[in-house]
């Protein structure tokens, strides 16, 4: 077994905010503190910074600057969107359409409006986790106000036929929301290509600050206010800006999607070859999400007769960081529940292993990962009482 190092590969939970981002934002902590809402010379300083990071999230995904409102993160886009549409619609209607593998801020936000009288419709997926643009379409009926379905998953890496669900969408004057929170910095994202009506992304999956995210409301779109209080994000979102984070936001997703073309290859390189030798070297062992329709930087493999956290407890005392799952749920003892929407039996969904790169891995990792790996799951296998059920 090679030396213990320190290998990062839980990118799908958090990423380290980038230097440069950093950089960027100190001034705002000190020098340029002032509060955008006030008309002299400093608040005027931080006024600009913020409208200058909305261009460039703007710029981003293909929208204006104007439809762009910043939040404290993903979680908030999502909820703000689902429950600012329920509520700016309930006249017409009271049905919302989603997946079962949303992210929690999705599926917890639905069952909230599921107790205040709101119907809400989980779709299945297949195997792979996609879901099919014709069960959408069936599930539609003349009560329903929203449909929403992530761009991709942040489990399995699926990703989405989003295009064809919003073209079912808008033939019934529908409108479409997407939790791209996984895939900003690792596909192209465009609005309009999308067609999105509503995006949620969050400033710490690709670089930058963590307490940070945005909302894009395509215009026209009805959807409530979320926070009362004041001016703020045209009186939509009340709360003096968080402008330190909001620029951090603005230089991560420039930077993030500057280097796209170069970086995404590369991942997905690393990630094909990390896939390919776990399966051929670890028998009893599949792949979880799209072989080929999924994030370059996602590994999801599931590992008969052993538990997750014991996989990660052994990987983190040789100095690799990963998940086996959600990171906003790993402390459940529920298996997943993107892994049971795809049809894997508990016992296999409590076995799984996320390992997601990033920029900073090498060739390196991704062979100090192969080298110990089999090793961990043939020890945790010999003492399994998992093994000797079957």
């Amino acid at each position: 077994m090679e030396e213990k190092r320190s290998v990062y590969m839980d990118h799908a939970a958090t990423t380290p905010t980038r230097p440069e981002v950093a950089r960027a934002m100190l001034p705002y902590f000190s020098e340029r503190f002032g509060n955008p809402s006030s008309l002299y010379t400093l608040a005027r300083e931080a006024k600009e910074a913020v409208e200058e990071a909305r261009r460039k999230v703007a710029a981003a995904i293909g929208a204006s600057p104007e439809e762009i409102f910043f939040t404290s993160g993903g979680t908030e886009a999502d909820n703000w969107a689902i429950k600012g549409v329920a509520a700016a619609n309930r006249k017409k209607g009271d049905h919302i359409i989603t997946s079962s593998i949303e992210h929690h801020a999705v599926i917890h936000t639905c069952e909230s409006l599921e107790k205040q009288g709101y119907r809400v419709t989980y779709l299945p997926v297949d195997e792979f986790g996609r879901v099919d643009p014709a069960t959408v379409e069936e599930a539609i009926t003349d009560q329903t106000i929203l449909i929403s379905i992530m761009t991709a998953n942040n489990e399995i890496g699926t990703i989405e036929p989003v295009a064809e669900i919003a073209k079912v969408a808008h033939d019934h004057d529908i409108p479409f929301h997407t939790d791209a929170v996984q895939a900003i910095g690792a596909i192209p994202v465009s609005v309009d290509d999308m067609g999105a009506d509503l995006l949620a992304l969050s400033a710490h999956k690709f670089g930058g600050p963590k307490g940070v995210g945005a909302l894009y409301i395509r215009k026209r779109t009805r959807i409530g206010t979320f926070i009362d209080g004041g001016a703020q994000e045209r009186g939509k979102r009340a709360g003096t800006e968080n402008v330190p984070g909001i620029v951090g936001l603005g230089r991560a997703i420039e930077l993030a999607v500057a280097e796209m073309p170069e970086k995404s290859p590369r991942l997905a390189a690393m990630r094909d070859r990390l896939i390919r030798k776990i399966l051929e070297t670890i028998p009893d062992t599949r792949l979880n999400g799209h072989p080929t329709e999924r994030l370059p930087n996602n590994v999801n493999v599931a590992f008969r007769y052993v538990e997750g956290e014991s996989i990660l407890l052994m990987l983190d005392a040789l100095g690799i960081a990963a998940s086996t799952g959600s990171a906003c749920t790993s402390a459940s003892l529920e298996p997943s529940h993107v892994l049971t929407a795809c049809g894997l039996p508990h016992e296999e969904a409590h076995g799984s292993l996320r390992l997601t790169l990033g920029s900073r891995n090498t060739d390196d990792d991704i062979d100090y990962v192969l080298s110990v790996l089999p090793g961990v799951i043939e020890r945790l296998r010999a003492i399994s009482p998992l093994r000797g059920e079957t």
